[in-house]
């Protein structure tokens, strides 16, 4: 469980973001995550995010985690029922899993099957509770179990700036923490300053808040996030990407940047996120001097 000593231990950590599929050919992944092999220290394997099909996260993980790549399995409220939820558990569990992830999940309308219908049986808060209930050696209905996992246990949060939101964020923050989260990942981040004002209050709860470094991958997209997200990318980057002779490269560029720039400033890590880009791991992590 090399996420959990690394991170009890107070040494900077890399999660990198490894897409499943959208089908059976898993070759790509496989050899994209072994690119990385010793630089990243875990692959949170998505919950078909942006609510698009695709392989499991559960079939994800233990493909790599078979291969000896530590991985962590998303748990998501808005694909299962918790009978669902805990069988995933109990057998990702079984097979050599060690971390887990809670979240909530995007909505169905962002997704390709309009058809579908959202579970949300539990919210965030109960499928902690039912990951710590597990590993107590009970189920949801207070059932014994032939043996209890043990789970290095994440969840995600929001970066606000100062104010009511971010007194609410974190007293969700600390209610995620109570539920049996030792670690958080962000949404994407692109101005570390703006962390690192927010730093003291994170580090008075010794929380583990983990930023998300997305990989731009035009300017098109940037522009796309300002304007249609809750999230702003400064201008700087924008135009860096416009006047760059080779805007891929500068987009990896811009990335390693952010990795550095959150590892010198004290963070415990980084979540890389290159939505379907993994090939550009190794790039990401040369630029930022890993």
């Amino acid at each position: 469980m090399q996420l959990q000593k690394k991170l009890t231990d107070g040494e900077f950590v890399i999660l990198a973001e490894m897409e499943p599929p959208k089908g059976a050919d898993t070759v790509a992944m496989i050899a994209n995550a072994w690119a990385v092999k010793g630089k990243v220290d875990a692959f949170v394997i998505p919950e078909m995010s942006n609510a698009v099909m695709k392989m499991s996260s559960l079939g994800g993980a233990l493909l790599l985690q078979s291969r000896g790549l530590e991985t962590v399995l998303q748990a998501c409220c808005r694909d299962r029922n918790r009978l669902a939820l805990q069988g995933d558990l109990l057998a990702a569990q079984a097979l050599g899993v060690p971390n887990v992830m809670a979240v909530a999940g995007e909505e169905i309308t962002h997704g390709d099957h309009h058809k579908a219908r959202a579970v949300y049986d539990i919210d965030l808060l109960e499928l902690l509770g039912a990951i710590r209930m597990l590993q107590s050696g009970r189920d949801m209905a207070g059932v014994d179990l032939q043996g209890a996992p043990n789970f290095f246990v994440g969840s995600t949060m929001k970066v606000t700036p100062r104010g009511e939101a971010w007194d609410r964020e974190l007293t969700e923050l600390e209610k995620k923490m109570a539920a049996g989260a030792n670690f958080f990942v962000t949404q994407p981040v692109f101005d570390p300053a703006a962390l690192a004002k927010l730093q003291e209050s994170l580090d008075v709860r010794r929380a583990a808040v983990i930023p998300t470094v997305l990989l731009l991958k035009s300017v098109g997209m940037a522009k796309y996030i300002n304007r249609h997200m809750d999230l702003k990318i400064p201008e700087d980057y924008i135009n860096r990407i416009q006047k760059a002779p080779e805007r891929v490269r500068e987009c990896v560029q811009i990335a390693g940047e952010l990795v550095a720039a959150f590892k010198d400033q004290g963070c415990p890590g980084v979540n890389i996120s290159t939505i379907g880009w993994e090939d550009k791991l190794p790039g990401i992590l040369a630029a930022a001097g890993i």
